[in-house]
């Protein structure tokens, strides 16, 4: 009877605990049937792990977003999509998305992983004869579907409407800025952080009103701190006053990697910030 009894308490404890991990992380597609624009791709989608940068994925077709739900006792109803770098050529998934999606639900904040489409690999970077809006009008694209499907399905990830953020790095910002900076209002994101990243073609027109922003890159990024600058300037020039964390080093693409600097820490500054704007308090209080 006894190890009976223990028995049917362990497999209550599974069950409970794979219903936990079901709810925890889910993938859907962001498109119904095959996404817009790439209906003639033929590129296999493939992942390597243990590179200097963690786990990567190249030639993405299908796009997708992962939940990363908290526990309902720890939700606070806020959201985020986060979308990796990679030059629109590879994912940083796990340096990138993986792990800040994990710390940011461990603090009561649902966080949607977004690996988007990306052109197929071929050499270092993208295609010579492709421009950077051209390589990222997919992404752009799948980072305003994204905000769509986390808001149709709020209710059953126990996410506001009105909390959901945006957040990417490098290429990741560039898709960020493209779902931030929509003419329509009401589809963009409710906060929006671009981290080392920012529109890396041509400046967009920047709106007169939009939610509040927040940025981080290091000044010893030897990638990126043109576009950056363009960009934070733009902001300044059209009337907006973002966060901005300038750090004094960390390089381009430092995400969740600690290197003993002060970039260490853009993710508790980003999470101060949210404090100031209302988002870590459950909602409704």
């Amino acid at each position: 009877m006894i190890r009976k009894a223990v028995c049917t308490a362990c497999a209550i404890a599974f069950t409970f605990l794979m219903a936990c991990s079901a709810r925890s992380q889910q993938v859907v597609n962001i498109w119904p049937g095959v996404a817009p624009g790439s209906e003639h791709w033929t590129q296999k989608e493939r992942t390597i792990e243990n590179t200097p940068v963690g786990t990567v994925i190249f030639n993405v077709v299908t796009p997708t977003l992962t939940a990363y739900l908290p526990e309902r006792t720890k939700a606070n109803r806020t959201g985020v999509i986060i979308a990796p770098g990679g030059a629109f050529v590879a994912l940083a998934i796990s340096l990138e998305s993986n792990d800040v999606a994990r710390w940011l639900r461990e603090r009561g904040i649902a966080a949607f992983v977004l690996k988007y489409r990306i052109v197929e690999k071929r050499g270092e970077g993208i295609p010579a004869n492709m421009e950077m809006d051209e390589a990222g009008k997919y992404a752009i694209a799948d980072g305003i579907q994204a905000l769509k499907v986390v808001r149709q399905n709020a209710a059953e990830w126990g996410v506001s409407p009105d909390r959901v953020g945006f957040m990417g790095f490098s290429a990741g910002a560039m898709v960020t800025s493209g779902a931030l900076l929509q003419r329509a209002a009401a589809a963009r994101p409710n906060f929006a952080a671009m981290i080392y990243g920012a529109p890396f073609g041509r400046m967009p027109a920047i709106p007169a009103k939009l939610p509040p922003m927040f940025m981080a890159w290091a000044q010893d990024d030897a990638v990126a701190l043109g576009p950056i600058n363009k960009f934070h300037d733009a902001l300044k020039s059209a009337g907006h006053k973002p966060e901005v964390h300038i750090f004094n080093a960390g390089g381009h693409g430092f995400g969740m990697r600690k290197q003993g600097t002060s970039s260490d820490h853009w993710i508790d500054a980003f999470y101060y910030w949210l404090e100031a704007q209302g988002f870590t308090k459950e909602a409704g209080r």
